[in-house]
């Protein structure tokens, strides 16, 4: 009897492209002569989860979906392994759509207002052209979305909400975060001119459990919800921080999200009664080092805040990226971290007129503790002040991707930490129209270069960009939108992640033939 088996490349391939996971390990015999080296293949499936805007009245919204091209850019090119297909394959079995989230309450918490949907949705049909949608007021929903075949791959949305007014005044951007069950927030705070709630999306056909722990400058506080926090299946749930804790207001809190079952998305929504609001994404996980990229030339108030989850204290030197090279600066060139425990500064004429990043790295390179950080920046003086938050970023590996972006609106800023890099920044056709433009650009070691984004020929709406690593050392990017009104420096700052568009499939190392019995 003849008996055929599955390619393990092949099976290894479609287990990678789904869920972004796969090992191979050879049966035993006779050891093969040569081991291929493994390869890159594009995800098949990436979901998102977009928090509520906002419980303004006069809240105005904007979503903004887009899936970039191959190698980032709207059509890629011939023979490219990574291809996305021309329009009309693109659409073939591949979705990228957003659906409302239900949204549940704490027990014992007045039930939330019934959420209405976005005028249109937000669906990407191809990749290469955002789309966008909007919904306005305070019962516009959280969002929860998937994106298949070729629109998975570097799928990105970004949620705009412009408030004009009121004690939630402010330019609040967020990237939508993919679902996990692990996330750090240092910045956040339960002082009394702040309003700081976490939201958990949960994208699945379950309920999942999430447990909230908060760390003040002396350590954990005690919590008053000891059996976790119940996310139902495709819904929302907003935590305000300070109803966690019975203890004393703390100006400078970390934030762990973790969950006993299931997964969430999870940001936090800062409100200051003084400098408006805006989100606060997760920091990058915890590691020896840290570049929080972005730090606008005209800052007026940068504050540091960083945690140390481990056993060790951290010893940090702080530096500043700037466009002519990397420096200490005089405000504060070192930061102790206890262990367990939330450690804050003040920068005070940190960027001296020119942009920058902060560079963090341990005071002993023998001795380099993990921890998280992320930085607190005000623009403006007196009533006209606004606010945004820096989390420590990771380097992009391959490419990363941030979406309405509008014409001399917004400021792109890319840090090489260590050696000089080289990058591809593509500008895609806009929501309305026009033609992606393309740029390389090299950022000199040690530096930070801030620029004002490519935009494409005849734009029409918003459009997205896209950052490409092509060689060098490790860049870190974000970008920030601005868009002052009645005197207020409104803006918002996003870090741009890699997009985790491709994934590393191992080859097999023995070529299982056809069997016989």
């Amino acid at each position: 009897m003849k008996r055929t088996t599955l390619s393990l490349a092949a099976v290894a391939a479609a287990l990678a492209a789904v869920t972004g996971v796969a090992s191979l390990t050879a049966p035993d015999g006779p050891a093969t002569p040569t081991a291929k080296a493994p390869t890159r293949l594009p995800v098949e499936r990436t979901s998102l989860l977009c928090p509520v805007p906002s419980t303004s009245e006069v809240a105005e919204t904007t979503y903004t979906s887009y899936t970039p091209g191959a190698a980032g850019t709207d059509k890629p090119k011939a023979g490219d392994d990574a291809k996305a297909g021309d329009d009309a394959k693109a659409t073939d079995g591949a979705k990228a759509e957003l659906k409302p989230a239900g949204t549940a309450a704490l027990p014992g918490d007045t039930p939330a207002k019934k959420p209405k949907e976005p005028k249109a949705p937000a669906t990407v049909t191809k990749p290469g052209t955002p789309v966008t949608a909007e919904a306005n007021g305070a019962t516009a929903p959280a969002l929860s979305g998937t994106a298949t075949g070729t629109l998975a791959p570097g799928w990105t949305v970004q949620q705009t909400t412009v408030v004009p007014a009121g004690g939630s005044r402010g330019l609040l951007g967020v990237g939508c975060t993919a679902p996990d069950t692990d996330f750090w927030f240092p910045a956040a705070s339960t002082a009394k001119q702040r309003q700081d709630y976490v939201h958990l999306t949960n994208p699945d056909d379950t309920a999942a459990v999430a447990d909230i722990e908060l760390y003040g400058p002396e350590g954990a506080l005690k919590s008053q919800i000891t059996e976790g926090i119940p996310v139902p299946a495709h819904s929302t749930v907003p935590v305000l921080l300070p109803t966690l804790t019975a203890g004393p207001a703390q100006q400078d809190l970390t934030v762990h999200v973790t969950t006993r079952s299931g997964r969430v998305g999870a940001v936090v929504g800062s409100a200051d009664d003084k400098l408006g609001s805006d989100w606060l994404p997760a920091s990058a996980d915890p590691a020896g080092t840290a570049v929080l990229p972005g730090i606008p030339a005209d800052a007026t108030s940068v504050r540091l805040v960083a945690y140390a989850p481990g056993d060790d204290d951290a010893e940090l030197k702080v530096q500043l990226v700037t466009p002519t090279g990397t420096i200490v600066p005089a405000s504060a060139g070192a930061l102790h971290v206890k262990s367990g425990m939330t450690a804050a500064v003040d920068l005070p004429d940190l960027t001296r007129g020119e942009p920058g990043s902060l560079l963090l790295t341990p005071a002993d390179p023998k001795k380099a503790t993990p921890f998280v950080a992320a930085l607190r920046v005000v623009r403006g003086k007196g009533e006209q002040q606004e606010v945004a938050f820096i989390p420590a970023t990771a380097a992009i590996d391959g490419r990363g991707t941030v979406a309405d972006n509008r014409a001399k609106r917004g400021t792109l800023t890319l840090t090489a930490p260590g050696a000089a890099a080289e990058v591809r920044i593509t500008a895609s056709a806009g929501a309305q129209g026009g033609t992606p433009v393309t740029k390389t650009l090299t950022v000199k070691a040690g530096t930070t270069t801030a620029l004002t984004p490519p935009v494409p020929e005849g734009l029409k709406g918003s459009y997205a960009l896209t950052v490409e690593h092509v060689s060098g050392g490790p860049v870190h990017a974000s970008r920030m939108l601005a868009l002052p009104q009645d005197g207020i420096p409104m803006f918002t700052i996003q870090p741009l992640d890699d997009d985790r568009g491709t994934v590393e499939v191992p080859a097999a190392r023995q070529d299982l033939s056809v069997l016989d019995d």
